[in-house]
């Protein structure tokens, strides 16, 4: 079974992500861009320990809070269909998708939801500590994290965005086929860009 994202989906997906964790009264929430493409899930394995492989997640979707005044206090949820693994190559992909690695017809979605936010000492890093699952298994995972930048768009909205990066060590999700000893782990690098709700623009 795969997941056919369409619009109605994505707008589902964000509202019902929303819910999930009581937003700050400051704080304005924002609707993840993945349909303008403004944002991008990308990972990076190495290969026999010779080179690296990169990809990344086509389909995704969520939202966050965010308060500048105070960012301990912001949010962050995301689920990614695992079926729109794109690797640039058609067979690996079909592999990848496979209970090797994904198991998407089992297992069709990754989540991660924040559940708290510890600011650098700089003021201008963050780490963002919260539960990812993947494949079926849930574990708490640090997001290595910093602003962008924000302000006005040419269409009328606001936008925020950050960078982030972890790693994941892949047993640790239930992905066991033997990849060789330099390709344990995963990198995973967050690029997210909000455009600010309606409501939060009226404040």
């Amino acid at each position: 079974m795969s997941i056919n994202f369409t619009k109605k989906h994505l707008a589902a997906l964000v509202i019902s992500g929303a819910s999930i964790f009581s937003l700050p009264a400051m704080a304005d929430n924002y609707t993840i861009d993945a349909k303008g493409m403004h944002a991008s899930i990308n990972f990076a394995i190495k290969h026999l320990g010779y080179s690296v492989l990169t990809g990344r997640f086509d389909t995704f979707g969520g939202s966050f809070s965010y308060d500048p005044a105070k960012l301990e206090a912001s949010a962050i949820n995301v689920t990614i269909d695992t079926n729109s693994v794109d690797s640039n190559h058609a067979e690996r992909d079909k592999h990848l998708r496979s209970k090797d690695f994904l198991n998407v017809e089992k297992f069709p979605q990754s989540t991660f939801v924040s559940k708290k936010i510890v600011v650098g000492s700089n003021k201008e890093t963050f780490d963002i500590v919260g539960d990812f699952t993947l494949n079926g298994v849930t574990k708490s995972i640090t997001i290595a994290a910093k602003k962008v930048g924000e302000g006005k768009d040419p269409w009328g909205g606001y936008r925020a965005g950050f960078e982030g990066t972890t790693e994941l060590t892949l047993k640790d999700f239930n992905i066991v086929f033997a990849l060789g000893p330099a390709s344990e782990t995963v990198k995973l690098s967050l690029n997210v860009e909000g455009v600010k709700n309606v409501e939060s623009v009226k404040k």
